[in-house]
């Protein structure tokens, strides 16, 4: 079975697979709030939080209505784009990632604005919840009904 990514999730893989290389695990479609989904979310060995939207084109950023909700879930914002994409039109007090679905790097970083300690705390928890169930999917794919996902 080959499985075909759209590209935004092409673009999510290698910035999983970059944010893994430095030390961080990730989670995609990761819903830190009710209505609100993140395409990747980072957690860093120092329980650092990033977020990174993934965008594959002009109209998927222009879209995107409600990317400012997710700043206050996060130690870090970042965009993921392709090399073809118009960075011009990415916020310059974001961060910016170059990303295709092999690896990305970091062009520009976020600048840092700390999570609240007691949201922290709640999204490391929910975070570790979330990526256990997936795990869990994964090795027994029959016990679907078992868990409620968030």
């Amino acid at each position: 079975m080959v499985l075909v990514l759209q590209p935004g999730q092409r673009l999510a893989r290698g910035v999983a697979r970059h944010l893994n290389a430095h030390g961080f695990v990730s989670i995609e479609e990761f819903v830190p709030a009710r209505g609100l989904r993140v395409d990747v979310m980072g957690l860093g060995p120092k329980g650092e939080i990033w977020v990174i939207e993934c965008k594959s084109s002009r109209a998927d950023f222009r879209t995107d209505a409600k990317w400012q909700g997710y700043l206050d879930w996060c130690d870090r914002y970042f965009w993921a784009v392709d090399a073809e994409f118009p960075t011009e039109l990415l916020p310059a007090d974001t961060g910016l990632i170059i990303a295709d679905a092999y690896d990305a790097e970091i062009l520009r970083m976020a600048p840092e604005q700390k999570v609240a300690p007691a949201r922290r705390k709640v999204l490391i928890q929910k975070f570790a919840t979330h990526a256990a169930r997936r795990l869990w999917a994964l090795r027994d794919p029959e016990g679907h009904g078992i868990f409620a996902f968030d």
